[in-house]
């Protein structure tokens, strides 16, 4: 019974690829419109996950910066240290003198002419603070209280962008959300199409085939794995374009890396997400033609 079953399945699936190479361009056609379909929000999505990475290893560890007035003295950098010592929010901190932030300045490649030509030190004392919370507006408290300390001139998040490209990162998802429902519904209407005019087009092999005794799952089965081969085939398409895409994007950065003394390259899919792509394309190619195939097999009876 089992070998039966796969037989059929076997013969189907055959049968199934010969219908899509005998007509070559529309298959094509067809898989490179999925293909560009679904890459437009699997490639967004991509580069967030990029993103997402980026801003998750900065936050990693959440820090506060207090720059000291110009005129502090080695007493208010005393009384500095001794509160936040005494502060349970505060982990850990570190002093950089303004001596040892233009010394910084000056080993950087690309101000080290200007640095250098500086008549007097316009760096002030700061101290670098890392806090148990990592959240600003955890945080915002305790930055009040520190801004209102004499000695400092301002206090900064430093990780505070990172909560704003986070904030850009959730509309992202939402956008990709909206992006990738529409275009899958635009996918499954093609495919309920192009099942449509196969349908119309093998009207008298259906009536034959019922007039022999086919059930409807035996004749709907050629046109669901039609479905299927093509949705998959647009995924890979898909796959290959945002493959190519992050390809020459990295290419760019790379340049752009090199000015900056940075390390900046995207990742591609993880197989896990390679893999639901896939099978996400293959299900709406299915998805299309069985709505197509229930939606106009029943009409055709034999004679």
């Amino acid at each position: 019974m089992m070998r039966s079953w796969l037989t059929q399945h076997r013969f189907v699936f055959f049968l199934t690829l010969r219908r899509l190479f005998s007509t070559p361009v529309t298959s094509l056609l067809s898989v490179i419109v999925m293909g560009i379909a679904l890459s437009l929000p699997a490639g967004i999505y991509v580069l967030m996950e990029n993103l997402q990475s980026i801003s998750g290893q900065t936050a990693s560890s959440p820090q506060m910066s207090l720059f000291l007035k110009l005129d502090a003295k080695k007493d208010d950098i005393e009384s500095i240290k001794q509160r936040l010592e005494e502060d349970p929010q505060i982990v850990s901190f570190q002093f950089i003198s303004k001596d040892a932030a233009l010394y910084q300045l000056q080993q950087n490649n690309g101000v080290t002419d200007i640095a250098a030509a500086l008549v007097r030190n316009p760096l002030p004392d700061a101290f670098i603070v890392h806090t148990l919370e990592g959240a600003p507006e955890a945080l915002e408290p305790l930055r009040v209280a520190m801004q209102k300390w004499p000695e400092i001139e301002h206090v900064q998040f430093d990780s505070a962008w990172i909560e704003r490209l986070n904030a850009l990162l959730k509309l992202g998802r939402f956008v990709v959300l909206m992006l990738a429902t529409l275009l899958s519904i635009a996918i499954i209407a093609i495919m309920f199409n192009t099942i449509r005019l196969q349908i119309l087009t093998k009207r008298d092999e259906i009536e034959i085939s019922k007039l022999m005794g086919a059930t409807d799952s035996f004749i709907r089965r050629p046109f669901l794995y039609f479905g299927t081969i093509q949705g998959l085939a647009g995924g890979a398409t898909a796959w290959f374009i945002i493959a190519l895409a992050i390809e020459a994007m990295n290419g760019e950065l790379a340049e752009l890396a090199r000015l900056y003394n940075l390390d900046l390259h995207l990742q591609h899919l993880s197989s896990g997400d390679s893999i639901s792509l896939l099978l996400f394309s293959a299900w709406l190619g299915w998805l299309g033609a069985r709505i197509s195939v229930a939606s106009h097999l029943w009409q055709i009876e034999p004679k």
